[in-house]
């Protein structure tokens, strides 16, 4: 996975929840992006967005991402704690086929990206 930014990395996306698409909670959270703070720094993603191709975004909250530390943000609900967070999102948000991943700061400036498959138009 290739990082815009040389202090964050989206490491890994699991678009495919594995298993058949039922729409379980249990499904829906095997569908998950991971953020790697490759920092020594601690870093607070407070207002820091992840968006899909669809415009689907999730907005963390008082989120603390210690140096060196990877958090994963499932789409369906759970309870968060440090190193999971959850969109409470009662469908599939990423695409298996194809999208995009987008972690942007604060200011809305594109920190990483992560796309897979073609690219939409």
């Amino acid at each position: 996975m290739s990082a815009i930014c040389t202090s964050w990395s989206s490491s890994r996306v699991q678009a495919d929840s594995p298993g058949h698409d039922d729409r379980t909670n249990r499904s829906l959270n095997n569908e998950w992006v991971e953020i790697t703070n490759t920092t020594r720094d601690v870093i607070n993603l407070r207002g820091w967005t992840l968006r899909d191709d669809d415009g689907n975004r999730y907005r963390f909250d008082n989120v603390r991402l210690a140096g060196r530390a990877t958090i994963r943000i499932h789409t369906g609900s759970g309870r968060d704690t440090r190193t999971d967070l959850f969109q409470n999102s009662r469908d599939y948000i990423w695409d298996n086929r194809s999208d995009t991943a987008t972690l942007r700061d604060d200011r809305g400036r594109t920190v990483d990206t992560e796309s897979w498959g073609r690219r939409h138009h």
